[in-house]
């Protein structure tokens, strides 16, 4: 066996079929195809059972499965070792981020750590903050961020900048007008949610329960997998939401959407870097060190002292 064919047998394994591996791998599903094929003439078992439509492991599969990503998570410990004697940083680095950091934080600090290191190879995976910090623990991703933290992970969480969430609602809704609306007003009102698993979600309920609304007297409507769907949504007049202030500027700034002013927000919460508790990648480290400096440089605080972001337009 050899290092090609555990990658795709664990990325199979993983995504749950030969085309998504193939995807996350950047290779053929020929090429995937082949090498599990590879992996399974050395092992002499069968790992994947193909008779449905989603690949499933063997009772082989499963027992192989934590051993090839113990080995992989050697083998790039033992190429960080190897690159920290020469203060080269190279390898694999595969980031995994919720989806507000990872549309807003990741991508525009990307360009510069490629620049600064560029014997690094970088792929991200995108995620709920509950998958994000799953991935970290079980060793599938070197580094990750995440809108909130998770009581008794077997992570390392760090502060790294801050975010906003607000109420936002469409123009005709009488909210977009005003002023010092209790929250326990709320109930009469239509939600939109994030899906659970959410940081975003998490948050919202704590602060919309800690000001005033009793816990399930929200009239949900819909729950949506991304916070750029739930501003869509809103625009529409499905309902009102809360969301990051950074998902919901655009909109903001065409007037698409309105900030609510509601009695206790916005509300200020972290973002955070997640980090596995065992030794991490010299790559992790370095991009966790670049990403707080890039969040640090671009974030300029103005007016009622909240964050303002370098977005794409």
């Amino acid at each position: 066996m050899n290092v090609s064919q555990l990658r795709a047998f664990v990325a199979v394994a993983k995504k749950k079929s030969f085309s998504g591996a193939a995807r996350a791998l950047g290779i053929s599903q020929p090429a995937v195809t082949m090498q599990v094929q590879g992996l399974e003439s050395d092992i002499g078992a069968t790992l994947l059972d193909r008779r449905y439509r989603r690949v499933t492991l063997t009772e082989a599969g499963h027992v192989l499965l934590a051993h090839a990503r113990g080995v992989l998570r050697q083998l790039d410990q033992a190429q960080a070792d190897v690159d920290a004697l020469s203060g080269t940083v190279s390898g694999r680095l595969v980031i995994g981020a919720s989806t507000t950091p990872g549309a807003y934080l990741v991508p525009f600090a990307l360009r510069g750590f490629i620049e600064a290191c560029p014997k690094v190879d970088v792929s991200v995976v995108l995620g709920d903050t509950a998958s994000v910090v799953k991935a970290v623990e079980e060793g599938e991703v070197h580094f990750g961020v995440s809108g909130a933290t998770v009581k008794n992970a077997h992570a390392d969480f760090a502060e790294i900048g801050r975010d906003e969430l607000i109420v936002i609602c469409a123009a005709e809704n009488p909210l977009a007008v005003r002023k010092r609306v209790e929250a326990s007003e709320l109930a009469e009102e239509r939600w939109i949610q994030r899906e659970e698993g959410s940081g975003t979600r998490r948050i919202a309920e704590e602060a919309v329960f800690g000001h005033g609304l009793a816990s399930g007297r929200l009239d949900v409507v819909a729950e949506l997998n991304t916070g750029e769907a739930v501003v869509s949504a809103v625009e529409g007049g499905l309902g009102i939401a809360v969301v990051s202030r950074l998902v919901a500027q655009k909109a903001l700034a065409l007037g698409n959407v309105f900030a609510a002013d509601i009695i206790g927000f916005p509300v200020d919460r972290p973002f955070y870097s997640v980090m596995p508790k065992t030794t991490s990648t010299r790559a992790a480290f370095a991009f966790k060190e670049h990403l707080a400096s890039e969040i640090g440089r671009k974030k300029v605080f103005g007016g009622r002292d909240r964050p303002e972001w370098d977005l794409p337009r």
